[in-house]
């Protein structure tokens, strides 16, 4: 069951990816982020009244942590999507997990096929951005790597709350939040034209939100359901998600070369979080991991 949760999860990621580019440029980032976190705070917010749920929570150490750096990522995570082809941006994104390797990495010396895996991602990063990497896209790579680097540290405290039992409903609806509140400064103050939004780009923009919050959620109920390796394999379909929706909606052509990357990112990804590649190399936890 959880399999079909991760797909799911993916592909509402993915669709989200794409409504961000088919809300059009008539809304800035801060806008779309704050969306993005409104409708799921909304949403949330009235089961919590209805159930009546406690937000307060002895960890909010790492949920700030949590919320500010995933919201941070965020926001340059949608910068890259307006910037680069949609699979260009998603496979940028997913390097998280060669950042997060790295990390451990630096705390003890790592198995060898870390370190191998390791240099193939990022040879495999190379190759992605070789081929679109035009004068008027760097700045959309800088952004989509920058976006993996952030949500590496919101892992971390991801993976700490839920060590420590948080409900995936106030973890969710605190991000949000946070969400909301930090891209608030940004759509007021970046210049937009919403007002001469059509229907239909209103209706992505509320996609976003609303995709971004259910897949956030299937993404929590696939992790819990499953085995974290099985269901993280599983995570990568969103980049051949994201890939079909290029081509489907922008005729975005990738190179061999680009497939190529994608191919060795994925690997790579998988080798590192592989539980045996660790196996005789126990993590020592940090106090935010």
């Amino acid at each position: 069951m959880n399999v079909l949760w991760m797909l799911l999860a993916c592909f509402l990621f993915a669709t989200m990816g794409a409504c961000v580019k088919l809300a059009g440029g008539h809304f800035n980032i801060g806008q779309t982020v704050g969306i993005r976190g409104l409708v799921p705070l909304l949403l949330i917010g009235a089961w919590v009244l209805w159930q009546q749920q406690t937000l307060r929570s002895i960890h909010w150490k790492s949920h700030l942590y949590r919320s500010t750096a995933g919201t941070l990522a965020m926001l340059m995570y949608f910068s890259a999507i307006s910037r680069l082809p949609l699979a260009t941006a998603v496979t940028l994104n997913n390097t998280s997990a060669l950042f997060l390797a790295s990390i451990l990495s630096l705390r003890q010396p790592p198995p060898r096929l870390v370190l191998g895996a390791l240099l193939l991602g990022f040879v495999g990063v190379a190759l992605v951005l070789q081929p679109t990497f035009s004068q008027d896209q760097w700045l959309g790579g800088v952004f989509g790597l920058g976006s993996a680097m952030l949500a590496c540290v919101a892992q971390l405290n991801l993976r700490e709350l839920g060590r420590a039992g948080e409900p995936e409903w106030r973890t969710v609806f605190l991000f949000s939040a946070t969400n909301t509140l930090l891209a608030l400064p940004l759509a007021l103050l970046q210049p937009s034209s919403p007002a001469q939004a059509g229907g239909g780009q209103w209706a992505f923009l509320l996609a976003v939100g609303l995709c971004g919050g259910v897949g956030q959620l299937a993404l929590s109920r696939a992790f819990g359901l499953g085995k974290a390796i099985v269901t993280a394999s599983i995570g990568y379909s969103t980049v051949i998600f994201s890939s079909l929706f290029g081509m489907l909606l922008w005729g975005d052509k990738l190179s061999l070369l680009s497939w190529l990357g994608i191919a060795l990112i994925i690997a790579a990804s998988l080798i590192t979080t592989h539980p045996a590649t660790w196996a005789r190399h126990p993590v020592q936890h940090g106090s935010h991991e």
